[in-house]
C-alpha cells in the first residue's frame, strides 16, 4: 500500500484497486482507520481524537488532489501536515 504522506506519527497509505467508496487508510500507531475521500467520515477502525482531527484537517486541504490520485491510479506524494 502506497504512502502518501506522513505527519505527525500519522501514515496516510492509499490502495490502488480497493474496494469502494473512495477512501484512504490512517496509521498511528496501534491505530487504522479508514476515511472516505468525498465525506471525510471515518468510515471503519478507530483513532485518538486528536489524531482523527489532524487527519480531517489535512484531508480538508488535499481531498482534491486524493480523489485524482484514487481515480487516476497514479501515484504521487502529498505535503504533510504542517
Amino acid at each position: 500500500m502506497p504512502e502518501i504522506t506522513r505527519f505527525y506519527g500519522i501514515i496516510i497509505k492509499l490502495f490502488f484497486g480497493d474496494h469502494p467508496p473512495p477512501h484512504f487508510h490512517a496509521v498511528y500507531g496501534e491505530y487504522i482507520a479508514l476515511f472516505n475521500i468525498e465525506t471525510l467520515e471515518m468510515i471503519e477502525g478507530d483513532l485518538p481524537t486528536r489524531a482523527k482531527k489532524l487527519v480531517k484537517e489535512w484531508v480538508t486541504i488535499y481531498k482534491d488532489e486524493l480523489k485524482n490520485i484514487w481515480e487516476t491510479q497514479e501515484f504521487r506524494k502529498l505535503p504533510p501536515l504542517e
